[in-house]
C-alpha cells in the first residue's frame, strides 16, 4: 500500500516529513560526524552534497511505489534525523533511524520509532518489523527494545562508511492490531 505523498506525522517533540532537497546542507552536516555515520552500514564516508542529494532524490518514487517511507525528523524546525521504512514487501518492512549526536540521548529516536512503528502497523497493514544495529552501538539496541523488538541473531555485514565487514545485530517485531 502506498501512502499519500507528502504525509506528515507529529509527535509531542517532532515533525515527521519526507525528505527535500532542501535538506542536502542538514544532511551533509549531520553525517559528516564520524560517530553518526560510522553507525550507518550503506551510507558514504564522507558525505557529499552530491551523494546525499541523489539518495533523497529517489525517495518520493520510493514513496509512491510503496517500497520505503523516509521521515526527515524535525525538532523547532531543523532537520536533526531520519527515521524510515523500506524494503516493504508482503506484510514486511525495514526500520531505520539516525540522529545528530546532538540529540542522542533525549528519547527522541524512541519518539520517532513509536510513530512509525504504529504507521507500519495501523496504515500500512504490514505484520512483521525487521532491523539491526552494529554490535559496537548498544544505545541502538536500547531504542529497538522499548519499541518492542526482540532480538533474532546476528550476521556479518559489509560497512561501507568502515570499510570492513561489521557484526549486525538483528531484531524482529510481530505487529498486533493488523490480524
Amino acid at each position: 500500500m502506498a501512502l499519500a505523498f507528502p504525509l506528515e506525522l507529529t509527535t509531542p517533540r517532532l515533525v515527521l516529513r519526507p525528505f527535500s532537497q532542501d535538506d542536502v546542507q542538514s544532511v551533509v552536516a549531520i553525517q559528516s560526524h564520524w560517530k553518526v555515520t560510522r553507525n550507518l552500514r550503506l551510507a558514504t564516508w564522507p558525505p557529499t552534497e552530491e551523494s546525499i542529494s541523489a539518495w533523497l532524490a529517489g525517495h518520493e518514487g520510493e514513496w509512491r511505489d510503496g517500497t520505503a517511507h523516509r521521515f526527515a525528523l524535525q525538532l523547532e524546525g531543523r532537520v536533526i534525523g531520519c527515521c524510515d521504512l523500506d524494503g516493504i514487501d508482503d506484510g514486511l518492512g525495514f526500520l531505520g533511524y539516525w540522529l545528530g549526536q546532538p540529540h542522542w540521548g533525549k528519547g527522541l529516536a524512541t519518539e520517532a520509532g513509536r510513530a512509525v512503528v504504529d504507521l507500519a502497523r495501523t496504515t500500512l497493514g504490514l505484520t512483521t518489523l525487521e532491523t539491526g544495529h552494529v554490535d559496537d552501538n548498544p544505545a541502538s539496541g536500547g531504542v529497538l527494545r522499548k519499541l518492542g523488538f526482540r532480538e533474532v541473531g546476528r550476521t556479518k555485514l559489509w560497512s561501507k562508511p568502515r570499510e570492513e565487514e561489521i557484526t549486525q545485530v538483528q531484531y524482529r517485531a510481530k505487529l498486533a492490531g493488523n490480524d
